[in-house]
């Protein structure tokens, strides 16, 4: 399918994006924005947002920020901002070259004060998915590593953030077959399952259900059979938890879940493209509801985390 472009002409009333690519996946409906920088990792953000895209049903949408009126009333202001614009519609062109014509894309160039800014009200308006971005410039191979922006967002973003690792873009192309979700028995971690369990869905792709214990070495309070006995009331409520949230799903979605041992965050990043192409985890308890607010481990998860993984904004309740 031909690619197709929208300028700034038909995008009036939509913000853009200063500078950063980010993705907007919108669910069961036609349009997953992506937004797309200059940085070396913007590729990779582009690929998962394509994967997305693919696995949903919908079409890419790719933006590119700019800011949105000249610092002040001097002709050098305005210059400054014109050549802002064009080299948001060369970074658009380079979008257009890597995403290729045989998927359907429209290409905006977006103004705004700020790229987390523009990329949270594009995808509010949107009534988005999710806003993906890809890792900090130079952070590790196979890891994620946020960004200035991305840490932005994940400290209020309306819709779902998720990050692509650096060295995603050798996936291109690859289908999303299996989704994660880190579960915890709380409203967030129900609110991350329901969003997952959704993608996976609409993907017709796997869904494998985490939840972690801490190691019997970690629980002091006990000692001898008072330990052990503990330790394994413990595992069974975990494993009650995860099973009965599990048994509210969807009979059309594959479902599996795994009780995993250890530091949550060691536990989850150590999951890579072999166990899951996306993981989804939910925002602390606390905080804006329907608004993303990062929790002690979403944060770490973010900075380690060697498979793509999105935040979905706090639950009520």
């Amino acid at each position: 399918m031909a690619a197709h472009t929208r300028n700034d002409a038909d995008v009036n009333d939509v913000p853009t994006v200063d500078g950063e690519l980010g993705v907007v996946a919108r669910q069961g409906n036609d349009s997953v924005v992506v937004g797309f920088d200059s940085g070396d990792t913007a590729r990779d953000a582009l690929v998962l947002g394509a994967r997305l895209a693919a696995a949903i049903g919908g079409s890419v949408v790719v933006a590119a920020v700019h800011p949105a009126s000249p610092l002040g009333a001097g002709h050098i202001d305005a210059e400054w901002v014109a050549a802002m614009r064009e080299d948001a519609e060369a970074r658009l062109d380079r979008a257009r070259t890597l995403l290729g014509a045989d998927v359907a894309a429209d290409y905006r160039a977006v103004a705004s004060g700020s790229a987390a800014q523009g990329l949270d009200e594009l995808a509010e308006s949107l009534h988005a998915t999710a806003i993906v971005l890809g890792s900090a410039d130079g952070g590790p191979l196979r890891r994620l590593l946020a960004g200035s922006t991305a840490e932005r967002l994940l400290q209020g973003a309306s819709v779902p953030v998720a990050l692509a690792p650096r060295g995603l873009r050798d996936r291109a192309g690859d289908p999303v077959e299996v989704i994660g979700c880190a579960f915890i028995d709380t409203p967030d971690g129900h609110e991350a399952l329901r969003v997952a369990a959704g993608l996976a869905e609409s993907a017709g792709a796997r869904l494998r259900v985490y939840t972690v214990m801490a190691r019997s070495d970690e629980f002091a309070v006990f000692a001898g059979r008072e330990e052990h006995d503990f330790v394994e009331a413990t595992r069974a409520a975990y494993q009650e938890a995860m099973d009965t949230a599990m048994k509210g799903l969807s009979p059309q979605v594959s479902a599996t879940g795994e009780l995993l041992t250890g530091r949550p965050m060691q536990a989850l990043a150590a999951l890579d493209d072999r166990d899951v192409d996306l993981l989804v985890c939910g925002s602390r308890g606390y905080g804006p509801l329907r608004r993303v607010l990062l929790g002690g481990t979403s944060a770490k998860l973010l900075r380690h985390a060697a498979a793509p993984v999105m935040v979905v904004p706090r639950a009520a309740g």
